[in-house]
């Protein structure tokens, strides 16, 4: 649960101001649980055993900021603002005995996050930017959940990362239609990375310096009366910066694990792309065909193996009927249409090299809603 209270200020026709705190919270209760029963050739393998573990985490956010937009010139505008933000986490450890000591913990994290961005109108219908920011990236409680060397309690040794961004892009209007580019580069700093996935386990490290680099270009266009066209490329460059000097990653590591600097970071695609037509009247038929690219997907930091990339193609049709205040609207899909096989998700530095998830063959949806307007 949580709140976000903000006021807001008109100081002038060219000038807004925004001061506000926000606030977030989260409880969970967690428990674990061999998964076996007895011991010897008798031993039932795959079913909740004796309790093993049992916290309570909680995680706090606390967020103040303030930010303004100025017009300072008629085709200028400066937006600017700064949040600092504190992260809290604890955890109250409920499983303590002879052989299992209290191993309760508790860690917090402070950042200032300062952004700036200058954007100007070189027309009408196109706008040019450049923005540069500070992002921070705290361990979530997940993250936290194990340690790498299999040591019970809360990983409270690992650290928020830190990173800045500079952009710049364009955006445009032609006619009907609307374009938008962007080239970025992010720099971060202990990266938050994959220190090892096995037995249904993920534990995490720090890992230095990164780097992405990145281009981003989208368009809408706009044919007949209800016609639509979506387009979106984007390219990135995402890369190890460091060596890993830690055990699990570092000189003495396999080749699968062995992180290096100007690795690539696996669980990225170089390349997407994405398009999308559609013919959408507010009523009657609905039809739309879409298709997805994704490039080859590194799946250790030692870049030895990958998930090959794949295209997929979607199809789904509708019927939307308006009788007084009623709205009918019905659908039907099909994704992956051509029944291919790929790996639509993969698992980073997987133990036993099971990094593949594979996605659904070909699979079929549909469905009706209804709606009312008083």
């Amino acid at each position: 649960m949580g709140a976000d209270l903000r006021w807001t200020w008109e100081a002038s026709p060219r000038t807004s101001l925004i001061a506000g705190v926000a606030y977030d919270t989260l409880r969970e209760r967690r428990k674990g649980y061999f998964n076996f029963v007895g011991t010897g050739p008798g031993q039932q393998r795959g079913v909740q055993g004796e309790l093993r573990r049992n916290e309570v985490n909680t995680a706090d956010t606390f967020d103040p900021y303030v930010q303004m937009s100025w017009r300072f010139a008629p085709r200028w505008t400066l937006d600017t603002g700064v949040r600092y933000s504190t992260v809290s986490v604890q955890s109250d450890d409920r499983y303590i005995n002879a052989v299992n000591t209290d191993d309760s913990g508790s860690a917090r994290y402070k950042e200032a996050l300062p952004f700036a961005s200058l954007g100007y109108q070189f027309t009408p219908d196109v706008l040019g930017y450049v923005s540069a920011g500070r992002g921070f990236e705290t361990p979530t409680i997940n993250e936290l959940s194990y340690r790498p060397d299999g040591s019970p309690g809360l990983n409270f040794g690992l650290q928020p990362s830190t990173n800045t961004t500079v952009e710049a892009g364009l955006k445009a209007r032609v006619g009907r239609h609307e374009l938008t580019a962007a080239l970025y580069q992010t720099r971060s700093k202990n990266e938050i990375v994959s220190a090892g996935s096995s037995q249904g386990r993920g534990t995490f490290q720090n890992a230095g310096r990164t780097r992405r680099t990145g281009l981003e270009l989208g368009g809408t266009l706009y044919f007949g009366s209800h016609g639509r066209i979506d387009l979106a490329y984007s390219w990135i460059n995402a890369r190890y910066q460091d060596e890993c000097q830690t055990a699990t990653c570092g000189p003495g590591a396999s080749p699968e694990r062995r992180l290096a600097a100007n690795n690539r970071i696996p669980g990225i695609p170089e390349h997407m792309g994405f398009v999308g037509i559609g013919w959408a009247p507010e009523t009657g038929w609905q039809l739309g065909l879409e298709g997805r690219y994704l490039s080859k997907i590194y799946v250790n930091d030692g870049n030895t193996q990958s998930a090959p990339g794949y295209f997929a193609a979607s199809m789904s049709t509708g019927y939307v009927w308006e009788t007084g205040p009623w709205r009918l609207t019905s659908y039907a899909r099909i994704d992956n249409m051509f029944d291919r096989q790929y790996a639509g998700s993969v698992i980073v530095n997987e133990g036993n090299a099971r990094y593949y998830e594979p996605a659904p063959g070909r699979n079929w949806s549909a469905g009706l809603t209804a709606s009312y307007a008083f």
